[in-house]
């Protein structure tokens, strides 16, 4: 008996987020995808040191959003809580680096 595969897997998704403050009132989202494409915007991030963080029910409201578009208030303190990681993570590795 072979086993059942025509089940649809579940793909990876992937958002990007861009916060600049005082260029926006909140972030943007600047990039979503499934499957490859959410592999090729890990993938970038991993290249441009960009820090991630796996969060599966934010990441599957955030990719319903419009590219461009800043996230709505009800979404402010979970992303706030994301960008508090992405900062505590850059001062963890500045620590971490060597002075030349």
């Amino acid at each position: 008996m072979k086993e059942d595969t025509s089940q649809k897997q579940e793909q990876k998704k992937a958002v990007a987020l861009k916060y600049t403050p005082g260029e926006a009132e909140a972030p943007v989202v600047v990039a979503k995808g499934n499957g490859t494409l959410a592999d090729s915007i890990l993938e970038k991030a991993r290249e441009h040191g960009v820090p991630i963080q796996e969060d599966a029910a934010l990441v599957e409201v955030l990719s319903k959003l419009d590219l461009d578009t800043q996230i709505p208030p009800e979404l402010y303190q979970l992303v706030a809580e994301v960008l508090t990681f992405v900062y505590q993570a850059e001062q963890k590795a500045k620590v971490y680096t060597l002075p030349e």
